[in-house]
């Protein structure tokens, strides 16, 4: 025979449910006859808790089944039980929704922190003079002149060639001339040093792999990249 309360959290049809409400009414009435003694407090404590070391086919639980004395404690008893399981249900989902919210927070501000630490990550400071990069000399081209940065975050002041237009500019490390292979990109205003423009960006050269080199700067309105070898080490 197996035990049905009110309120049971385990699923049950209706017909199941009728019958025991109608075999809890007759016991309650006194129209059943239990068999033996009525079990101590402790047994019907965990008739109540449905322990699962209690077997159905202990004489006891029949016993409680159809007597009435029993039968009122075990309803006593077992709301009480509920009661308990419910808060400790609250009690856990309250304690993995207060985890769910720390490991939130603390993954946003790791993610927050981990760029914000970059940006103020001590940069090593660097200048890159291209004042005659382009000029000519006796009617031919200057060589374009070599740029050598550490594999390292650095801040770049970048003296721009002679003639350099004011504006926007954009700075890349490249593989090539072609602009393959970006390593590392960023942009700034250019101002006037007297009868210069200079430009200041931060370059996280990092992850780069000490060899040659491309650094680049485009002009906002210009479509033209110019490229200077560079060495990083």
């Amino acid at each position: 025979m197996t035990l049905r309360w009110p309120g049971s959290s385990h699923p049950e049809d209706d017909f199941e449910a009728w019958i025991a409400q109608r075999h809890q009414e007759r016991v309650l009435d006194g129209s059943t006859t239990p068999a033996g003694p009525c079990p101590d407090e402790a047994f019907l404590q965990g008739l109540a808790k449905h322990s699962k070391q209690i077997s159905l086919t202990d004489p006891r639980v029949g016993h409680a089944a159809n007597c009435p004395i029993c039968m009122r404690r075990l309803l006593a008893l077992r709301p009480q039980y509920q009661a308990r399981r419910r808060r400790l249900v609250l009690a856990v989902a309250a304690v993995c929704c207060c985890l769910i919210v720390v490991t939130f927070v603390v993954l946003a501000r790791r993610g927050a922190e981990t760029p914000h630490q970059a940006a103020n990550m001590a940069a090593i400071l660097q200048t890159v003079d291209l004042w005659n990069a382009g000029t000519l000399r006796n009617g031919q081209p200057s060589p374009l002149q070599s740029v050598t940065l550490p594999a390292a975050m650095v801040k770049v002041t970048i003296i721009l060639p002679r003639y350099s237009e004011p504006g926007q500019y954009a700075v890349a490390v490249t593989r090539d001339q072609t602009g393959n292979d970006l390593l590392a990109q960023s942009s700034a205003t250019a101002t006037g040093n007297g009868d210069r423009e200079e430009i200041s960006v931060d370059l996280d050269l990092r992850k780069s792999k000490p060899g040659a080199y491309f650094l680049s700067t485009t002009h906002e309105q210009d479509q033209a990249s110019y490229y200077y070898p560079l060495q990083i080490k």
